[in-house]
């Protein structure tokens, strides 16, 4: 089924540091507000980019720091999609990867991400090369009604 028309579309391009995943979170959630989402919805929304984020700053540039790029987009139909790139380390076993408490990020971490990610959302895509770094695709339909 082909995609409905593209209404509208932000890019972010930020460094990968902690303190800027709150910004990431609030700048997609307000472009977001565009589909008048609900409240539950919303919130949704800026979990699951909580946690693409994340992901992308403590795993992706584990060693070091880099960009991170968020792409949101609005679609005709009320479909929101939002991707979230590095270019980090890449992931080696995605479907290990999206387990349940799967994580390389030490005791500290819950490897919950993931299914976070998919829980919040209608469909989750991850694509990664190992050395080339991580995009992490999700969409919901906005409906605006309440209870999501």
């Amino acid at each position: 089924m082909p995609k409905a028309m593209l209404i509208n579309e932000m890019k972010l391009e930020l460094e990968s540091r902690s303190i800027n995943e709150s910004f990431a979170r609030a700048t997609v959630a307000a472009f977001c507000s565009q589909l008048d989402p609900s409240l539950e919805e919303l919130s949704d929304i800026k979990t699951a980019v909580s946690e693409a984020v994340t992901n992308a700053i403590v795993h992706g540039y584990a060693e070091k720091t880099g960009k991170v790029y968020i792409t949101a987009r609005i679609y005709a139909d009320g479909m929101f999609e939002v991707a979230v790139k590095d270019k980090g380390c890449g992931i080696p076993d995605i479907a290990k990867a999206r387990e349940p408490l799967f994580t390389t990020g030490g005791a500290d971490r819950a490897g919950l991400g993931f299914a976070v990610m998919e829980s919040f959302t209608d469909k989750l895509n991850v694509r990664s090369a190992v050395g080339k770094g991580t995009t992490v695709t999700m969409r919901k339909k906005i409906t605006g009604k309440s209870g999501g």
